[in-house]
């Protein structure tokens, strides 16, 4: 009774309100931006690391307790080794983006997309047909599709793009005379946001020595975030489908329609 009298008149000032609140959209912000990445699965395993970590110390548990709490002291620089790449990616989309110009501090800090979403379909005919003509004309071509991650960060690293997919747009941007056609296209709800992209390349020592740069950067960004990645080689003309750092090659147009319908329908 006496606990419950001094919880009632504990007093909370409009500083402890901001206090809270800001810790929660830092939470919020954090999580958005690894959503979508093997980060996240890491970000969860510490968070019930320590829960536990309270647990035992509630149960008074002494030598349990001790052996957790010295990886707890050591816990925030683990954080900056495990989580360096992610850190880096959040300062570089701080200092480079317009957050706070046009007015678009409170949009960025208090977007919890509360309202229905209103994402569109993926033109996969439009992505297929275009592949298909430049597997014919032996255009070489990196195409990424994103799904809960935006990726935002490494369509920044390109020019902004605002267009809806089409295949003449597509093919334009990979025609080998277009000065856009050195790096990937990153497409969002059925959006090109995007071109000339710098992505990560795979630093798996087994990748095939016969596979280009291409390759590898598709391999590279669909080990590290949720998308998906299209290659159309330049050499061979063949088409190939990355997921989860796995490659499918030699795909067929209608074999490359019925792996993006399983993705996006």
């Amino acid at each position: 009774m006496l606990t419950l009298s001094i919880l009632i008149f504990i007093k909370v000032h409009w500083i402890d309100v901001w206090d809270i609140v800001l810790v929660a959209i830092l939470i919020y912000q954090f999580y958005y931006l690894i959503k979508g990445t093997v980060a996240i699965n890491i970000f969860f395993g510490i968070l019930l690391f320590y829960l536990l970590w309270l647990i035992i110390k509630v149960l008074n548990m002494q030598l349990f307790g001790s052996i957790l709490s010295k990886f707890i002291d050591v816990g925030f620089i683990a954080l900056l080794i495990v989580f360096q790449q992610e850190i880096r990616r959040f300062l570089l989309f701080i200092g480079t983006s317009d957050l706070f110009r046009n007015g678009k501090l409170s949009k960025g800090l208090f977007d919890f997309k509360w309202q229905v979403n209103n994402e569109q379909l993926l033109d996969i005919n439009a992505i297929v047909k275009a592949c298909k003509n430049m597997s014919e004309s032996k255009t070489g071509a990196i195409i990424i599709l994103t799904k809960n991650n935006d990726l935002k960060f490494y369509a920044n690293t390109g020019d902004a793009i605002d267009a809806k997919v089409s295949v003449r747009i597509i093919e334009s941007i990979f025609y080998k005379n277009s000065p856009l056609h050195d790096g990937a296209v990153i497409i969002s709800n059925n959006k090109i946001t995007g071109a000339r992209c710098v992505l990560p390349v795979t630093e798996d020592s087994d990748f095939p020595a016969h596979l280009g740069m291409r390759h590898r950067a598709a391999v590279g960004i669909t080990e590290n975030t949720d998308a998906i990645a299209l290659i159309v080689s330049e050499q061979t003309a063949e088409i190939s489908f990355s997921k989860q750092g796995n490659l499918i090659h030699t795909l067929t147009p209608q074999r490359l329609r019925e792996l993006l319908e399983k993705e996006f329908n």
